[in-house]
């Protein structure tokens, strides 16, 4: 059985790194993510078959009840609140790992077969799992937008102290190993941490935020796969955790922010920065569908750029169709994706692929900078903050020196937005008042709709 059990661990480890290689590319990911959920079948499975299992029952209930809840968040959760899913699911890995890692600690004093490695993984597993399952709450909340709050003052100094009392209780876990009220007071505390650290954070920084849940979640399970002496667990939360952070550095170079900075600074703001009034002052050159199906209609390649007020406006297939409609009349389309569009990393390409959109047509912001030159028509939809021009000309704003997307090198730019009003950074957008710029204002699907019968009508 062990020779087995180890056979499976082996080929479910090697299809977990293959699926994740698969999924660094948009048309290899869907295998990706089809060979990673097998490797996850086979470990559950050889898991199962372990002798020290006395009684079946209970994860039983528990396969079957998740499985409900899996179904169903699949069925009814919109495309538009997956960031919300994400957040959720980084939480509960998290939790479970707390659980996992507390009632193996408690039984093992109760046998008297503690160690001090055991004992040190379950507080690592307690703490990091206490506090990506509680800031996972706390960022679900501000994704919904039904928590507001951003802290107090001093609480950076009560993060500091809490942090100060984590190391000493997971000391005294290994310490006076067989006193259980350690392991209780670290998961307080960490969960307390995770609330303190991840309230003052601001909506605009929720991509980074995520992806360092969801490495925190993957050490988590690392931990909690030393306490179990489980080599798959380590090996899967080793991918997990290590996919996180380069995720978490690709975030923060495409918001030219450090990690600490996002953590444990204020985002910066664009007060004492020229006023919408200035910027925009009789500038601004609003546009028609009509008049925006008259451009299309003559050009030759079209870039769509997504942002956030797509995903609100549920646009996507309405863009699907105005794309194809394009490509019949033999226009060229692409679509330029920034990497922090959206509320989580990947978002708009979410969005995209359920809309059909062929993953060829995604491209990156390093891919499809040079290209905006030779480009007919761009048209912005809900994208603010990564395509304002002043993150190049401005050493004072709150953007300065974050990559964007070029779009203003477009012959024209078509900017479908409700209002003038700014992206997260809070600041105007020069573009929106451009010369070659004109603004649709509208409901984002809305507008597409109408472009796409104007265009049926030419």
């Amino acid at each position: 059985m062990d020779d087995w059990t180890t056979l499976g661990y082996l080929a479910a480890a090697v299809l977990f790194i293959l699926g994740l290689k698969r999924l660094s590319r948009p048309r290899t990911a869907v295998r990706g993510n089809q060979l990673g959920a097998a490797g996850m079948l086979i470990a559950v499975v050889v898991t199962l078959t372990d002798n020290a299992i006395l009684s079946f029952e209970w994860i039983a209930g528990g396969l079957i009840l998740g499985a409900a809840v899996g179904a169903l968040l699949a069925v009814r959760v919109r495309m538009t609140a997956m960031p919300e899913l994400v957040a959720l699911f980084n939480g509960f890995g998290g939790g479970a790992s707390v659980l996992v890692a507390a009632a193996s600690y408690i039984e093992a004093v109760d046998l008297a077969t503690d160690s001090s490695r055991l004992s040190a993984a379950a507080a690592l597993a307690s703490l990091i799992g206490a506090l990506t399952f509680t800031g996972s709450l706390i960022a679900f909340g501000k994704l919904q937008e039904t928590l507001r709050w951003s802290g107090f003052g001093g609480m950076r100094i009560v993060s500091g102290a809490g942090a100060g009392a984590a190391v000493v209780f997971g000391i005294l876990m290994v310490v006076d190993a067989g006193n259980v009220l350690w392991v209780w007071l670290l998961v307080a505390v960490g969960a307390l941490l995770g609330i303190l650290v991840v309230s003052p954070i601001g909506g605009a920084d929720m991509p980074v935020v995520i992806a360092l849940l969801n490495s925190l979640s993957g050490m988590a399970a690392v931990a909690a796969g030393f306490v179990l002496d489980n080599s798959l667990l380590i090996i899967a939360g080793s991918l997990v955790g290590a996919s996180g952070l380069i995720l978490t550095q690709i975030m923060c170079v495409a918001m030219n922010r450090s990690l600490l900075a996002v953590m444990f600074s204020p985002a910066p703001s664009g007060a004492g920065g020229p006023s919408a009034d200035d910027v925009y002052a009789g500038k601004v050159r609003s546009t028609s569908a009509d008049d925006v199906a008259m451009l299309l209609e003559s050009a030759e390649r079209v870039a769509i750029v997504p942002g956030y007020g797509l995903a609100v406006a549920q646009a996507q297939h309405a863009v699907r169709d105005l794309a194809r409609r394009l490509e019949d009349r033999g226009t060229e389309v692409v679509f330029g994706i920034h990497p922090v569009a959206g509320r989580m990393p990947g978002h708009m390409n979410v969005l995209l692929a359920e809309a059909e959109i062929s993953y060829e047509k995604l491209v990156g912001m390093d891919d499809i900078n040079p290209t905006f030159e030779q480009t007919d028509v761009t048209i912005v939809l809900g994208a603010n903050d990564v395509v304002n021009p002043i993150a190049r000309t401005d050493p004072s704003s709150p953007i300065a020196g974050m990559p964007i997307l070029d779009v203003d090198r477009s012959g024209v730019v078509v900017v479908i937005k409700r209002s003038l009003s700014p992206g997260f950074a809070g600041i105007p957008n020069p573009l929106f008042a451009a010369e070659n710029s004109l603004m649709l204002f509208g409901d984002g699907r809305e507008a597409v709709v109408d472009i796409n019968k104007s265009l049926q009508q030419i």
